[in-house]
C-alpha cells in the first residue's frame, strides 16, 4: 500500500511495548497460544475468536473477487496463494493485500486459499462462500404471528442481527431478532407480540429459537442481546434480559409459565426481571440471575407510565484487559445504572455496579448523560476498556471517569477520528436545546475540542473519513451546517445525503455512506451510488439500518446484511471491488469486535476500530491477541 502522506500523522498514539520474549513466556505460562515476536506487541493479549479464513468469491461480469481474512494470530510476513479446484491461479505469492481478482471466471468457480508461512505453503483453507449474484442468501423462517389481548393481529419481521461462532467450527453464525409488527417505542402504549431470537448458521440451519415471552415488551429499547465468547471455551454465548415465561432453545421455561404482568396499556411494570446467559449452540439457559438494577419505583426513573424505566443498553468490554465481560445498563434520561458481569465456569459474577444515585456519584453530573447507545473503547490507553455512555464515561473499574454534562443524544461515534492528535475522540449530537447541538471531545478526559451552537433536537450525526479531500474523519449532523474536519472547521458545504450509517465498501480506505438499502460514495457536488440492494428492507423505521453491517467475511472491508422483503432470507452483500490495502481482519481488533456486539443496542450505530482507517493512513497496527 502506498502512503502518500507519511508525515501527516506524526503524533499517532502507540501502545506500550513489552519485550516479545516476556510477553510470549507469560502467554505460555498461562496455557495460551504464544504469538510470534513480531505480533506480540501489547502489554496484555486479548482473547478473540479462533476464525477460519472466511474466504468469499464475489461474482461480477468480469470475473470473481476472492478475498479472505488476515488473522490477528498470523505472522506479519504471511503471504498467500489462491487455488481454483486445486489449481493455483496467481502467478506470484500475494503479499500486499488479502484479495485477488480472477478475471473471466464463472460464478460457480470453487476457490481455496493457502497461506505461506516461513516460505512453506500451508494446507487449504475452507472453500470460498460464493456470492454468485453479488450476494449470499441465508434462509430464515419467520415465527407464526398472533393476536394481542385487545384483538390486534400481528406478524413478524426480521430485525437486528449479531454474529458469533455458536458451534465452535471457526465460522461465524447469526443471532437474529424477530420483532412483531406491533413492536413499540417505550413512549407508545399498547400490547406487543413476543420478541423471538434465532441462532442460525451460514447455510441457514436453525440451531435454536428463544421466545422471550409476554413479559418482555417488544421494541428497540427493550431487548439488547449480546453474542460473545465470554468464558473462552471457543463457542459464543448469548446474553439478554429475560422474564417469567421466557422459553429457552430447548423448550424450558424460565420462572412461571403462566405469569402475565402486562398492564392495560401493554407495559410490563411489575414482576421479576432476569438476566440469562444462553448456550450459543443449543439455546439452553445456562444461568439466570436477577437483573441489575431492579426497576424499583417506576416514577424514580423520570415518568410514571413506563417510558424511561425501561430504557436498556448492553455491551461487551475487556475490563481486565484480557477477557470479555458483559455490560448491562438501565436508564439515561435521569438515573443511570451500569452493571458489569463475568461469565466464568458456568456462573455469573458481578464485577461492579455504577449508579448515578450512589453517594460516590451524586451531584457530579453523571445523571441524565446517557445516549440511545453506548460505545466500548480503551479511552485512557491503560489496556482496559471503558464504557462511553454518551456525555459521560465510566472507567474499567466502575468509577466515573468524566462527564461533559451535555446531556442525552441520539448518536455518537468513538474512534481515532483525529489521527493527528494522540488517543481517541468522541463525536456526539445532543437534543437539549440549551446545549451544543454537536461536539467532539477527547475520549480520555471528556475535554470538549469543538462544538456547534445549540439548535434544538439534533437527531442525527455521523463521523468517519468519507472524503479524501480533508485529513482525518469528517463529521456532520442534521442541525449543523456543512461537513467538518477533526478541528471543527467546515471543509465542505454540501452534507452527505445520508446521516445514518457507514461501511468500507470500495477499494480505497475512505469509508462510504450506508443508508436504507443502498451504499454511496460522498462527493462535494453529489454522491455516487455504488450499490442498490435488491428485494430487501431496512429496519428500525426512520433509522433505516441494516440487520448488521461489519467485517464478518473476506478481507477487512465490510459486509452488509439486510432481510429480504418477504423475510425468508438474510441477504449478505460483500464488496466486488479490489483493494491494495492490507489490514488484519477487523474482527481481531477488539474495539471493533465489541462494537459489532453492541451494534444492535437501541439506535444502531456503525462500528469503529481502535485505529484510524482512511486516506493517507499509516500501516495498520497488528493486534496482540490469543485464541482459546
Amino acid at each position: 500500500m502506498q502512503h502518500p502522506h507519511p508525515h501527516r500523522y506524526p503524533h499517532r498514539r502507540r501502545r506500550a511495548l513489552l519485550p516479545a520474549v516476556t510477553a510470549a513466556a507469560a502467554l505460555i505460562a498461562a496455557g495460551l497460544t504464544a504469538l510470534s515476536p513480531t505480533t506480540a506487541a501489547a502489554a496484555t493479549a486479548r482473547q478473540v475468536e479462533a476464525l477460519d479464513r472466511g474466504v468469499v468469491s464475489v461474482h461480477t461480469d468480469a470475473g470473481n473477487l476472492v478475498s479472505w481474512r488476515w488473522l490477528g494470530t498470523d505472522p506479519d510476513d504471511i503471504s498467500f496463494n489462491v487455488y481454483r479446484a486445486g489449481t493455483k491461479v496467481n502467478s506470484a505469492p500475494i503479499t500486499g493485500a488479502t484479495d485477488y481478482f480472477h478475471s473471466g471466471a464463472p460464478a460457480q468457480a470453487d476457490y481455496t486459499v493457502r497461506a505461506i508461512v516461513g516460505g512453506v505453503e500451508q494446507a487449504d483453507s475452507v472453500h470460498a462462500i460464493q456470492f454468485r449474484a453479488g450476494y449470499k442468501d441465508v434462509p430464515i423462517t419467520p415465527p407464526a404471528g398472533g393476536t394481542t389481548p385487545d384483538g390486534v393481529a400481528y406478524t413478524y419481521e426480521a430485525n437486528d442481527a449479531s454474529v458469533g461462532d455458536l458451534d465452535g467450527d471457526g465460522r461465524l453464525d447469526f443471532v437474529l431478532k424477530w420483532q412483531p409488527t406491533n413492536a413499540k417505542d417505550n413512549s407508545q402504549s399498547g400490547y406487543t407480540g413476543d420478541t423471538i431470537l434465532d441462532g442460525i448458521t451460514l447455510d441457514g440451519t436453525r440451531l435454536w429459537r428463544i421466545d422471550l415471552g409476554r413479559n418482555i415488551r417488544s421494541g428497540a429499547h427493550y431487548t439488547q442481546f449480546q453474542v460473545y465468547d465470554y468464558d473462552g471455551d471457543g463457542k459464543a454465548e448469548v446474553a439478554m434480559k429475560t422474564a417469567d415465561g421466557t422459553v429457552d432453545g430447548t423448550g424450558t421455561v424460565i420462572g412461571s409459565a403462566s405469569a402475565d404482568y402486562r398492564n392495560s396499556s401493554g407495559y410490563v411494570l411489575s414482576g421479576p426481571e432476569y438476566l440469562t446467559m444462553f448456550d450459543g449452540q443449543t439455546g439452553r439457559a445456562m444461568g439466570t440471575v436477577d437483573y441489575v438494577p431492579a426497576r424499583g419505583t417506576v416514577s424514580s426513573w423520570g415518568d410514571s407510565y413506563g417510558n424511561r424505566v425501561d430504557r436498556f443498553l448492553a455491551g461487551t468490554a475487556y475490563l481486565d484487559g484480557a477477557r470479555p465481560s458483559l455490560i448491562e445498563a438501565r436508564g439515561y434520561y435521569t438515573r443511570t445504572v451500569i452493571a458489569a458481569w463475568d461469565w466464568r465456569n458456568g456462573a455469573f459474577t458481578r464485577r461492579w455496579t455504577f449508579d448515578t444515585n450512589s453517594s460516590t456519584n451524586t451531584g457530579k453530573g453523571y445523571d441524565g448523560q446517557g445516549d440511545h447507545q453506548l460505545s466500548i473503547a480503551d479511552v485512557d490507553g491503560d489496556g482496559r476498556d471503558e464504557i462511553v455512555y454518551g456525555s459521560m464515561a465510566v472507567d474499567d473499574n466502575g468509577s466515573g471517569l468524566w462527564t461533559t454534562k451535555n446531556g442525552h443524544g441520539d448518536a455518537m461515534h468513538v474512534g481515532d477520528l483525529d489521527p493527528a492528535r494522540p488517543g481517541l475522540e468522541e463525536f456526539k449530537v445532543d437534543e437539549d436545546s440549551s446545549k451544543p447541538s454537536s461536539w467532539m471531545a477527547d475520549a480520555k478526559t471528556g475535554e470538549i475540542l469543538w462544538s456547534t451552537d445549540p439548535d434544538g433536537d439534533n437527531g442525527r450525526g455521523v463521523a468517519g473519513d468519507i472524503w479524501a479531500g480533508s485529513a482525518g474523519a469528517e463529521s456532520w449532523s442534521s442541525h449543523a451546517d456543512g461537513v467538518r474536519n477533526p478541528q471543527g472547521t467546515v471543509v465542505a458545504s454540501r452534507k452527505p445525503s445520508s446521516t445514518n450509517f457507514l461501511a468500507w465498501w470500495d477499494g480505497d480506505p475512505v469509508r462510504e455512506l450506508l443508508d436504507d438499502t443502498h451504499i454511496d460514495k460522498y462527493g462535494t457536488s453529489a454522491d455516487t451510488r455504488l450499490l442498490t440492494a435488491a428485494d430487501v428492507h431496512s429496519d428500525n423505521g426512520t433509522k433505516a439500518t441494516p440487520s448488521l453491517a461489519g467485517d464478518i467475511l473476506g478481507d477487512w472491508r465490510e459486509e452488509v446484511v439486510w432481510p429480504t422483503t418477504d423475510n425468508t432470507a438474510l441477504r449478505i452483500y460483500s464488496t466486488p471491488y479490489e483493494t491494495s490495502t492490507k489490514i488484519t481482519t477487523l474482527l481481531h481488533d477488539t474495539q471493533y469486535r465489541t462494537a459489532l456486539a453492541w451494534q444492535n443496542t437501541a439506535y444502531n450505530q456503525p462500528p469503529h476500530p481502535s485505529f484510524f482507517i482512511g486516506d493517507g493512513m499509516p500501516t495498520a497496527p497488528r493486534p496482540a491477541v490469543y485464541t482459546p
